[in-house]
């Protein structure tokens, strides 16, 4: 068993800004609450909320650790009152609503899932915010069914490879768009039907004339800004626009005639601040049908690079240079 000591190493933001304010320190190892595990982290997933958290603009929210880092993946270690799923000792990856950068992480039991059958650890961290943000948004929100098409925008990223790579699974026609011929190709590999260079590339256009003029059913959206005009100009009659970040901008001068020719809908969410009952659902959709394709190798994320947990400014630089493809991890143990 493993022992669990009183302190342990977490990243904290001393004063928001840059990469250079995650600092690590010393922190209280925290206790298991009721129905949830503690888990002695081996790897902690790098999201761009995370960047957010740190530049000031995301606060936890209430109740939430303000220790940045939302999935995680290692060994339960304890459990709290009424815990009864997982057994000291089982490996386990959790989606959770910060604390995720440190050497322990509670999390609500309904919220962790099992290590699927051949994932490492390290991929297994690279699963949980990336996934349940797709299936939630692309497949709930969305209701992308096989034989429509998808495009994903930032194609690239954690949630980007993820979106190609469900979306194919479950039978799509992927469109995507990237920032280098390098990521279009990675993007493809990963099974992008079409992969647009958004800086030499015009992605309405290149999207019309893929489709015979007609535009895409599902599109997923992180940029915001501009992209929302084109997003309309580049969907379908009634298709489906779901928006869950603003790497550009959370404002924008719209035209909203395209939205009532069309039939568009244009939605969003946030993961984050949602009830567990909300988050445990997508646990158990993502269980039943989509850890049966991680299992057999039909699906398996796209890692970039491991940083060490003290390390974790030179992570956030990388993210924030947009050189990373796929998923950046820290290493906790």
């Amino acid at each position: 068993m493993t022992q669990i000591p009183a302190t342990m190493t977490a990243i904290t933001i001393p004063t928001p800004g840059g990469p250079e304010s995650l600092v690590p320190a010393e922190r209280p190892t925290p206790l298991p609450g009721p129905g949830e595990v503690l888990v002695k982290v081996a790897f902690a997933g790098v999201n761009r909320p995370d960047v957010v958290q740190r530049r000031g603009l995301y606060p936890p929210p209430p109740g939430a650790s303000d220790i940045p880092g939302l999935e995680i993946a290692g060994t339960v270690v304890a459990r709290g009152e009424g815990a009864v799923r997982y057994a000291i000792g089982d490996a386990v990856c959790a989606l959770v609503t910060g604390g995720g950068y440190a050497q322990f992480c509670p999390t609500p039991e309904a919220t962790a899932l099992p290590v699927p059958a051949g994932l490492s650890l390290r991929e297994a961290a690279a699963i949980p915010e990336t996934f349940f943000t797709v299936w939630s948004n692309v497949f709930d929100r969305a209701g992308l069914k096989p034989g429509e098409s998808l495009l994903v925008h930032g194609g690239a990223g954690g949630i980007g490879t993820t979106a190609i790579m469900l979306g194919k699974a479950f039978g799509a026609r992927v469109f995507t768009t990237a920032g280098s011929a390098e990521k279009c190709d990675a993007c493809r590999a990963l099974g992008a039907d079409i992969a647009i260079d958004y800086k030499t590339q015009d992605f309405v256009a290149e999207v019309k004339a893929a489709t015979g003029g007609k535009g895409v059913n599902v599109i997923l959206d992180m940029i915001g800004g501009s992209y929302i005009q084109r997003n309309y100009e580049a969907a379908a009659v009634d298709g489906r626009i779901v928006q869950i970040a603003f790497q550009e901008a959370s404002k924008a001068q719209v035209d909203f005639m395209r939205l009532m020719l069309k039939r568009l809908t244009h939605t969003g969410s946030t993961l984050r601040a949602r009830p567990v009952t909300d988050k445990a659902a997508i646990a158990r959709a993502l269980e039943e049908k989509v850890w049966p394709l991680i299992a057999t190798g039909a699906l398996r994320p796209l890692m970039d690079e491991v940083f060490p947990l003290a390390e974790a400014a030179r992570a956030h630089a990388r993210m924030e240079q947009s050189a990373h493809l796929g998923k950046i991890v820290l290493d906790a143990a």
